[in-house]
């Protein structure tokens, strides 16, 4: 029996992961932690027979020790280390959202745990240092995004000097060849509608301005060493080519299927086992035809600020991270408009360009500059009431 921990469980791609463990007589949940959402955690703990949880917001812990008498709640950031460490697990699933699941992430690997990661930013952040730390511990990181997933099982035995590029597709998001001033007065609510995919309020408008793209790329780079130039993006709005490999002797390799994320999802709990997953088999013929298009970088800018950031390297991705997360909050709370988010991301990398990094704290320190400078971008940019 493979005892899971998972971190972010009340979001999407926990509650898919619920789904999958509750399919599978191999797995078993250990322990669950959200960022906020208690009443939902409480249920979760309760209908999986779990005694320890975390919330990584204190009031929300604070709540949920007054409401649940069933277990133990830790709270803040500390107590989502805690739990990893004082929990008895095989595996942690990592489905947090933005810069908090860095911390998490490091504590994992520190312990030598596998972590099926879901968090791009902690890779996206932490980069080199995160992979050096599960290379000095042993532990294993299986990704669990869609593309990258694609690309792990893709790359499943060929050499290095095999590979020529890694291709990750896009849908286009709800905007798809829409121009730059098309652009300009669209609200959150079209932002947030997905054509294919059901996702968190964060990664959705990630989605609309191919910024979840670009971190992408970004965890790319980390998770297969493969360098920033031989890393395309393309858009392909059926999202049944989830990723392609092209390799030196020039054959390409794709994987396909329907979008459904318990695909990925269950592939990362099971490697290297492949389990049954309720996904209806894909039809060639019922498809038809595939299409793809080249990204559009003047309208959907995030994508090529997002590249610029990982060839500076150092802390820009880092500042990146950190100034789209205050710029997507500003933008879904109606303070800046949609492409005010390419705008403060940008005046965040002016000033603060990528340094080097020598340990976390580094990137503790870039990340509160970034989300400082971020903001007073927001406030010189806000729309008016």
């Amino acid at each position: 029996m493979k005892r899971v921990l998972l971190l972010g469980s009340t979001g999407s791609i926990g509650e898919q992961a619920i789904d999958v463990i509750g399919r599978s007589d191999a797995l078993e949940v250990v322990g669950l932690a959200a960022r906020s959402s208690f009443e939902a955690l409480i249920a979760q703990a309760e209908a999986l027979g779990v005694d320890r949880i975390a919330l990584a917001d204190e009031r929300a812990a604070a709540r949920a020790s007054e409401t649940w008498t069933g277990g133990r709640v830790l709270a803040g950031a500390e107590g989502l280390v805690r739990l990893i460490v004082e929990t008895e697990c095989d595996l942690v699933l990592n489905a947090l959202v933005g810069s908090a699941g860095l911390g998490p992430s490091v504590a994992t690997l520190g312990e030598g745990i596998d972590l099926a990661l879901a968090n791009k930013e902690s890779l996206v952040v932490g980069g080199e240092l995160v992979t050096a730390l599960a290379e000095a511990t042993g532990a294993r990181i299986v990704p669990v995004d869609s593309e990258h997933s694609a690309l792990h099982q893709l790359l499943h035995g060929e050499q290095p000097g095999n590979v020529d590029r890694l291709t990750l597709t896009a849908s286009g998001g709800p905007f798809r060849g829409w121009s730059a001033d098309e652009l300009t007065g669209v609200g959150p609510e079209q932002a947030l509608a997905h054509p294919t995919w059901d996702m968190g309020g964060k990664i959705s408008i990630d989605s609309a301005t191919l910024m979840n793209k670009g971190l992408e790329v970004i965890e790319a780079m980390h998770l297969f060493g493969v360098g920033l130039e031989r890393i395309d993006v393309v858009v392909h709005a059926q999202s049944i080519v989830h990723a392609l490999v092209t390799l030196a002797d020039g054959a390409a390799l794709a994987h396909l299927g329907h979008p459904d994320m318990r695909v990925p999802i269950a592939y990362a709990l099971h490697e290297p086992e492949r389990v049954d997953v309720p996904v209806r088999a894909l039809d060639l013929a019922e498809l038809g035809s595939l299409t793809f298009e080249p990204p559009d970088l003047e309208a959907f800018r995030c994508l090529g600020l997002a590249r610029a950031a990982a060839a500076s390297g150092g802390t820009a991705p880092c500042v990146l991270n950190a100034a789209n997360e205050i710029a997507v909050d500003a933008f879904l709370g109606g303070r800046i408009s949609f492409p005010g988010i390419a705008e403060v991301v940008e005046g965040a990398l002016e000033v603060l360009p990528g340094e080097p990094v020598g340990r976390f704290e580094d990137l503790y320190d870039a990340d509160a500059d970034a989300r400082h400078e971020a903001a007073a971008l927001v406030a010189a940019q806000a729309v008016p009431a």
